[in-house]
């Protein structure tokens, strides 16, 4: 009877199931890390692009961070401007008495044609001589004189005489004139109630 010894056989099959396993495991150990190196790729690219956005965005924002502050000064500015024109309109509302009264006679002398020489008021009578380039010139100042109703009230016109200068060649027209003011107003009214008290 042959017997025939398996034990060589068996092993070796062992030692190549061993072999087969430990090299599946390889494998699956090495795609395993190959897996891992793509997606750690992966990842290290995203954050590559991420930090190049951000850095581009802080660029932005520092573009915008200029402008803004350039706006803050501007607003900073108007509200200085809006202070000043405020203080000036509450000024000119102020403006009462001489200031007034003065402000509106330069306000309707027509500039480079009329010149005045003389400038009398008391008890809201005004009295204004100068001269002017012509008859019409003289009009004129008396329309914006008139025009200024609650600070003059009435104007007239007492003379005007033409002249002529020689050394220029021209021909000009001297004038006087009489107006009443507001203060004229106010005295006659505390004339009446004056009137009054005294009845």
């Amino acid at each position: 009877m042959i017997r025939i010894n398996l034990l060589p056989f068996r092993a070796a099959r062992k030692r190549e199931n061993i072999r087969r396993q430990v090299s599946i495991s390889g494998l699956l150990f090495l795609l395993f890390i190959l897996l891992l190196a793509v997606w750690f790729i992966h990842l290290n690219g995203k954050l590559l692009n991420l930090k190049n956005e951000e850095s581009s965005k802080k660029t932005e924002l520092a573009g915008y961070q200029k402008e803004l502050n350039e706006i803050k000064k501007l607003e900073k500015d108007i509200k200085e401007i809006n202070t000043k024109l405020s203080v000036i309109k509450d000024l000119e509302k102020g403006k009462t008495g001489p200031v007034l009264l003065l402000s509106t006679i330069a306000d309707a002398v027509p500039k480079d044609k009329l010149w005045l020489t003389s400038l009398n008021e008391g008890n809201g009578k005004l009295t204004l001589t100068g001269t002017a380039m012509d008859n019409e010139t003289v009009a004129l100042f008396m329309n914006n004189l008139a025009a200024a109703k609650d600070v003059i009230t009435s104007v007239e016109l007492k003379s005007a005489i033409g002249k002529d200068i020689k050394e220029y060649n021209l021909k000009v027209s001297d004038f006087s004139l009489e107006c009443r003011t507001y203060a004229y107003k106010e005295e006659t009214k505390a004339a009446a109630a004056g009137n009054k008290k005294g009845k």
